[in-house]
């Protein structure tokens, strides 16, 4: 192509000829000569002003300007038209420029400007095609390339020409706008909006990014204000409750929240003297459940509902049941467990309630509490010999970290001990330890407790086939520890773990001098024995062995920590006995050392190789049943049959409540 033309150059030219002729100064006329130019501009030839009849003959193009010898200026050019003059691929029309060619200067060879719709003709190429046309067929149509621009500002999405800032089909770009929801799209300085809505469809909250969003007409007027109510029809304006007032937001798509309404609450508030809940009642208190605790008395779960399943089993009475993600005794928090209350326990303590801690009952109360105040626990305890009357031995309880060199607390960090000798291991003080094998004599009989001999036919139960137990009705060594409690008002049953040694084991096993231990149970629980004694085993054959020595005839894994061999050699008939599973847990007990000497004359001491100062059970579960809501009181019970001699002792720990009812009685583990 050749080079561009400077623009104007022809009109400046023509004027100044045309300037020159007119002002009628006496310079002579000059004719048109090769090469001579008017100073300052390039190739611009100045002509001779003449009357004559311009020659004619063939002209030549010097720099984008026709020069002839016979060429010539006319004498009054008229100045007008585009000034300054289009640029390359635009041609004037009137006094604007328009795209297309305004003679061959604008076509690349061999294309020719076509002056009749002003485009380039017999193209070979794009670059021979005006900006905004490519050669197609020898021809430039409108379009555009890669290589060959748009003109006027358009730009090439494709092969076509667009206007990006106000063509919805290629707004901004080459995509075209996203079709509003029920709308048209409108393109406006290249940003996409909403047009006109479909028949049917409305714009109600003016956000161009949903469209039309509404079918027939806009909900509201907007910042229109009315009454409203969410409640009951029948409970506005009762009580406490009254309609609110709403408005109708900006876009009239909607009304905004009911402001100010007050509704009616589940239950009156408390002694605030208003009508809470708009039934037309004021300071209600329903115990719905009839569990004893009104709403205003503490009960956060009087009836069903969303968040209280079982109303009968939750208020401030209850225990709190572990794992269940309820707030049981309603003291605001779920599963939140008692801390420990066995810390710091002296081991020779003679407070009873400190007993009740070592077996890790943690809470307490008194015998008439306010309402709000009424929760379950310890109401008082007492030691005495099993009568019920007197002081036991100090010496025959004891409080303790341990058992031995093995066997620890069952929960927490201390347990209670009972003993008809010294309440000590082999290490222990405060009490110190007492050998158990021939025994300390604590001088403290009684009476065995007349209740539970009474619903025994004044006689003592004992396991099948062993002789009735000496001493009539009087025990030696004894002791007592009496708990009186508030049962829990979703309790059913409660359980506690025992651990029972004899220095009997073996060579008195099944004789007339066997220990006995008792936890009597006086409430009203359903299916707890007649006699009120729950460390009992029953068999299968109905058959009761009670909690000692000789319990180990009543089934395998009551007696297990011992030494397997001869029995009963100082009491025939003498007998073998194969289920103890081991000996390690009396390790340090006193109940460990071999070959202990007799206590009396002729007796044996062991029976040959089962030559250990005793046995113990093992960690038995002992279980009760209760009446939820009952005061009730427990007595565990511990004294020496016949003689004060051969001592036993138990251990006590883990005291817990149970939502269903129990199998009353012990059982392994």
């Amino acid at each position: 192509m050749r080079p561009p033309r400077p623009p104007g150059l022809a009109s400046i030219a023509a004027a100044l000829a045309a300037l020159s002729s007119a002002c009628n100064d006496e310079r002579p006329a000059t004719t048109a000569t090769e090469g001579a130019t008017t100073p300052g501009v390039t190739g611009v030839t100045t002509v001779e002003a003449s009357t004559a009849a311009p020659e004619t003959g063939p002209t030549t193009t010097e720099g984008g300007i026709e020069t002839g010898e016979a060429t010539s200026m006319p004498a009054a050019p008229t100045v007008g038209g585009c000034v300054p003059d289009c640029p390359e691929g635009q041609y004037c029309v009137g006094d604007a420029c328009q795209p297309g060619c305004a003679d061959d200067g604008d076509c690349t060879a061999p294309s020719t400007c076509d002056l009749t719709d002003h485009t380039c003709k017999g193209c070979t190429a794009d670059a021979g095609c005006a900006p905004g046309s490519v050669c197609q067929d020898g021809a430039c149509v409108a379009g555009c390339s890669d290589g060959q621009a748009c003109a006027g500002g358009l730009a090439c999405c494709g092969d076509a020409c667009v206007d990006p800032l106000a063509d919805p089909a290629h707004c901004g770009g080459c995509d075209p706008c996203p079709l509003p929801f029920h709308a048209a799209a409108t393109c406006s300085m290249g940003q996409c909006g909403l047009g006109a809505c479909e028949d049917g469809w409305q714009d109600c909250d003016g956000d161009p990014a949903n469209g039309c969003e509404k079918s027939g007409s806009c909900q509201c007027t907007p910042n229109a204000v009315e009454d409203c109510y969410g409640g009951p029809p029948n409970t506005a304006g009762v009580g406490a409750c009254k309609p609110g007032q709403r408005t109708c937001n900006p876009q009239g798509t909607g009304f905004g929240p009911c402001e100010g309404e007050v509704l009616p609450a589940l239950a009156d508030v408390c002694d605030n003297a208003l009508d809470d809940n708009c039934d037309g009642e004021v300071d209600e208190d329903p115990d719905a459940d009839g569990d004893g605790w009104t709403v205003c008395g503490g009960d956060c779960c009087d009836e069903l509902g969303p968040d209280c399943s079982n109303p009968d089993l939750v208020n401030p009475g209850a225990f709190e049941v572990m794992g269940n993600a309820v707030d049981d005794d309603c003291d605001g928090g779920a599963d939140n467990v008692l801390p420990a209350c066995d810390d710091g326990l002296a081991s020779d303590a003679g407070d009873p309630l400190a007993y009740a801690r070592a077996m890790d009952l943690c809470q307490f109360t008194t015998e008439a509490p306010p309402l709000a105040e009424r929760t379950w626990g310890v109401i008082s305890g007492a030691f005495t010999r099993s009568n019920g009357m007197g002081d036991p031995a100090p010496a025959a309880r004891s409080i303790r970290p341990g058992f031995g060199s093995v066997i620890v607390p069952q929960k927490n960090h201390r347990l209670a001990v009972l003993s008809t000798g010294a309440a000590a291991d082999a290490n222990d003080k405060n009490p110190a330890f007492s050998p158990f094998q021939g025994g300390t004599e604590l001088a403290t009989p009684a009476a065995v407790p007349a209740d539970w001999l009474a619903a025994n036919g004044n006689n003592f139960p004992n396991a099948p086939g062993c002789p009735e137990p000496g001493g009539g009705a009087t025990g030696q060594d004894t002791i007592q520890l009496k708990l009186r409690i508030r049962v829990p008002t979703n309790a059913q049953s409660f359980s506690a773990h025992v651990y029972f040694f004899s220095s009997e084991y073996p060579e008195w096993v099944c004789s007339p001098y066997n220990d006995f231990f008792l936890t009597l149970v006086d409430g009203m629980g359903a299916g707890n024995p007649a006699d009120k004694n729950v460390a009992i085993y029953k068999n299968q054959m109905d058959q009761l062995f009670p909690l000692g020595v000789n319990i180990l005839k009543g089934a395998p894994g009551l007696f297990t920590q011992c030494k397997n061999g001869q029995i009963s050699c100082a009491a025939p008939p003498a007998g073998t006995y194969d289920s103890c599973t081991g000996n390690d847990e009396l390790a340090g007990t006193g109940f460990h050392t071999l070959n202990p000497q007799p206590h009396f004359k002729d007796d044996l001491g062991f029976c040959g190789t089962n030559n250990q100062v005793g046995g113990g059970t093992g960690w038995l579960t002992m279980s009760g049943n209760v009446k939820p809501g009952e005061t009730m009181e427990i007595r565990f019970v511990l004294w020496d049959t016949g003689d004060p001699w051969y001592d036993s002792l138990v251990l006590l720990d883990n005291f817990e409540w149970s939502l269903q009812a129990s199998q009353p009685g012990v059982k392994p583990g």
